[in-house]
């Protein structure tokens, strides 16, 4: 390689960079921001519940149901790459969507 192409490809790298540096950051922003969204953390918490529920009207009981929903978050959590980031207390989500209905 000569010193021009060496040249030429350190300003090529150095352009590649700077839109990396550039566009990365909103990207990642946004996915962000799609994926803790109050929209997002109401479908998961719709769907939580439901399975939980579900679990329970099906005759499992409720200790087995609640493990078996913390499970399901857990899931979700690793298949949208979230680390610590999303918090749900599946024991209150349970109990607010029971309300109402015998124990």
């Amino acid at each position: 390689m000569s010193g021009d192409d060496l040249v030429n490809s350190v300003e090529d790298l150095r352009e590649v960079l700077t839109i990396v540096s550039e566009q990365v950051p909103d990207l990642l922003r946004g996915l962000r921001d799609i994926i803790y969204s109050k929209e997002a953390a109401e479908n998961m918490a719709d769907a939580v519940s439901t399975f939980y529920m579900k679990l329970v009207a099906a005759g499992v009981p409720k200790d087995e149901a609640l493990d078996m929903a913390r499970g399901y978050v857990l899931n979700l959590r690793e298949l949208l790459g979230s680390k610590g980031g999303l918090s749900m207390n599946i024991g209150d989500l349970a109990r607010s969507k029971g309300k109402g209905e015998d124990d």
